[in-house]
Order: structure tokens, then C-alpha cells, then sequence
């Protein structure tokens, strides 16, 4: 069943390896974006403005790419990292491998729906629904492996995903047991 719901990437997270022992003092001190206060957090924060994203840049060569709008995005933040720290003198991988480790997307379904019906129909076992202490109801689907907040305005935010085609998954899916089940 294709659809048409709006849904939007909000937030990649991926991961890598772009080299070992990175002197992050050096970097701290070269670059005017960066941010790095060790007493409170380990990792230097590197600001990138093209794509727009942030980098969490450990001592041990670990990165942590967050706040890209797309995987392709998330490549491209990890190869300006690498461009970066690399124009320092500091050894680093040249291509480095790029894991997703999370997707969040948004989409709306276009209808108001009514969340306790939802979740007696969907079935308790996969379903988290306190409404006096969130107003959202937790869905946890087995495939694809995410997790979607179901609004009662028809908004809903998926995440745990690991690529944009999870999120459109799990949007038809929900539709489509709903529409079954004649909640939407």
C-alpha cells in the first residue's frame, strides 16, 4: 500500500573510526568551533556548519556524527571531520567506514486518533500507554526493529531506526493495522 504521510528525517546518528590516540587538545586549541572541557565530557564537540551536524570526537579516534538531516549528510560531516583533524598533522583515516546507529524521523498521518482505542486494539504486549504520565502512546515494532510515539494528532516520531526505509516501513504498517482495525 503506498502512501503519502509526510515523513521527515529529523536526526542521523552514525558512527566511526578515523584514526587512534587524536590529540584533542591540539584540535581545541586550532580550531574555534570546537569545544572540549574533559572534567565534564571526554569527547571534543566539533560544529560543522556544511552539512550541518556535530561531532563528537574522541581521544581513541571514535566519532559519533549526530543532528545530520540524512545518511548522505552523516558521510559528509564524518568526511569534513576527517579533512579537518587530518589538516592538523594528525594522523587519520582517509575514508573511514560510517555506521547509522539511529534514525528519527517524523511523520503525520493526517487524522486525530484516538489512543486508547489504539492501544486495546493493537495489543497490550507491544504497546506502553500512560496518558497521565505521557501523552503519546509507545509502540515497539518487531519489523522493522523501531520504536514509534504515537500521538493522538496523528504524529507520530520514529526511531531506533538504521535507514530511511525503516521509517517509511513502519509508518505504512502502523496505517495499515489501524486502518484494519477501523481506528483511522
Amino acid at each position: 500500500m503506498a502512501t503519502d504521510y509526510k515523513i521527515k528525517i529529523e536526526n542521523v546518528v552514525a558512527s566511526t573510526q578515523i584514526g587512534e590516540n587524536i590529540d584533542l587538545n591540539k584540535i581545541a586549541r586550532e580550531v574555534k568551533d570546537a569545544e572540549y572541557k574533559p572534567k565534564q565530557f571526554p569527547g571534543l564537540v566539533l560544529r560543522i556548519k556544511e552539512p550541518k551536524a556535530a561531532a563528537l570526537v574522541f581521544r581513541s579516534g571514535k566519532v559519533v556524527c549526530t543532528g545530520s538531516k540524512s545518511v548522505e549528510d552523516a558521510r559528509r560531516a564524518v568526511k569534513q571531520v576527517v579533512k579537518i583533524i587530518g589538516s592538523f598533522g594528525i594522523p587519520v583515516y582517509e575514508d573511514p567506514e560510517v555506521k547509522v546507529q539511529n534514525i528519527v524521523a517524523s511523520a503525520d498521518l493526517g487524522v486525530d486518533l484516538n489512543l486508547n482505542a489504539i492501544a486495546i486494539g493493537l495489543g497490550l504486549e507491544n504497546i506502553e500507554y500512560e496518558p497521565e504520565q505521557f501523552p503519546g502512546l509507545v509502540y515497539r515494532l518487531r519489523d522493522p526493529r523501531v520504536v514509534v510515539l504515537i500521538f493522538g494528532s496523528g504524529k507520530m516520531v520514529v526511531t531506533g531506526g538504521k535507514n530511511p526505509e525503516d521509517a517509511r516501513r513502519a509508518v505504512e504498517k502502523i496505517a495499515e493495522e489501524l486502518t484494519a482495525l477501523g481506528l483511522m
